[in-house]
């Protein structure tokens, strides 16, 4: 009983993990704003994961944006 209690645990926390990307990677970002809109969509995605592929858009729109915002710092960096 132990074993089936951590084996679902560790599957909700890695669905958690991935839902929470988007925001986890914005949180590299320089500027606030793309780390509201990441978490918004983060949840937006976690409320919507009820029903199958119904996050798949949001969670897409978070990636793109954090990807672009952690893309911008280090090409700022990079350049400075």
């Amino acid at each position: 009983m132990f074993w089936l209690i951590t084996t679902m645990t560790a599957a909700t926390a890695g669905w958690l993990l991935i839902l929470f990307l988007p925001f986890l990677l914005s949180l590299a970002a320089k500027v606030g704003t793309p780390k509201l809109v990441c978490f918004v969509t983060s949840g937006l995605a976690l409320l919507l994961s009820v029903q199958p592929y119904s996050s798949v858009l949001p969670w897409t729109l978070g990636m793109a944006i954090a990807v672009i915002s952690v893309w911008e710092r280090i090409r700022s960096t990079s350049i400075s």
